[in-house]
């Protein structure tokens, strides 16, 4: 089974980082009994502090270089292959979905996006109807694909931006509607929770992106998802890591 991580920063992750997509091949490794593979195509973290260089395709949209810095050094290249970037929401992987679906034959996505587009691009409505936008293009590439999708989790705007607050509220309403709508037989999507337990001062390193605390939270709640709505895994057990 070939599994996609597509989202934005908190999921491409920033030099250094082990990144959610790591904690989630662990478990995968770990929990799935049976052959799997990671695919997409980038496969490096975000670093403003990279050389001049890196592929284009590598790059967020109208971001700075990438570079291969991960801090997991048992994390093997093949299996740091997403579809994320820095500054790239909704709006930017609709397009994009539906090539890199098809040529990496995905049969998983598991998608975590909407944070950086009501912070920077649409407002709830505008986002949700770029959701439909990116199950449809996805469909078209792979008729029987799988999504997992996680609503925007908490954050430090949310927490002093009342209105920014509400917008993120809208819009996860909005999604779980999708979800509800757009799921079928051939190609079922499952809504993710919001981390029960999150927390932007413990979980997050700048009130936004997870720390090593939040990238096993994020990866829990797909663990447990694929777990209890496919039998896909098992419960999530973090592995003895930092």
């Amino acid at each position: 089974m070939r599994f996609m991580f597509v989202g934005d920063s908190m999921t491409i992750g920033r030099a250094g980082d082990y990144t959610w997509r790591y904690r989630m091949w662990q478990h995968l490794g770990a929990a799935f009994g049976g052959p799997f593979e990671i695919v997409g195509p980038r496969t490096t973290l975000y670093d403003d502090g990279a050389a001049a260089g890196a592929p284009a395709a590598d790059r967020p949209a109208a971001g700075p270089p990438a570079r291969q810095g991960y801090a997991g050094p048992d994390f093997p290249r093949e299996a740091r292959r997403h579809l994320a970037g820095w500054g790239e929401g909704w709006q930017h992987m609709a397009p994009l979905i539906g090539p890199a679906a098809g040529a990496a034959g995905a049969d998983v996505l598991l998608v975590s996006l909407g944070l950086i587009d009501l912070g920077f691009y649409t407002r709830a409505d505008q986002t949700a109807e770029n959701v439909r936008r990116f199950v449809a293009a996805a469909r078209e590439a792979r008729p029987a694909v799988r999504m997992v999708l996680l609503p925007v989790i908490p954050n430090v705007r949310a927490r002093h931006d009342a209105p920014f607050a509400a917008e993120v509220a809208r819009f996860n309403e909005l999604l779980a509607k999708a979800v509800a709508d757009l799921t079928t037989d051939a190609s079922p999507i499952l809504l993710a929770a919001r981390p029960a337990s999150y927390e932007i001062d413990h979980d997050t390193y700048d009130g936004t992106h997870p720390n090593a605390s939040g990238e096993h939270r994020i990866a829990g709640e797909f663990a447990a998802v694929l777990h209890q709505g496919w039998g896909l895994g098992g419960p999530y057990r973090p592995a003895a890591r930092p």
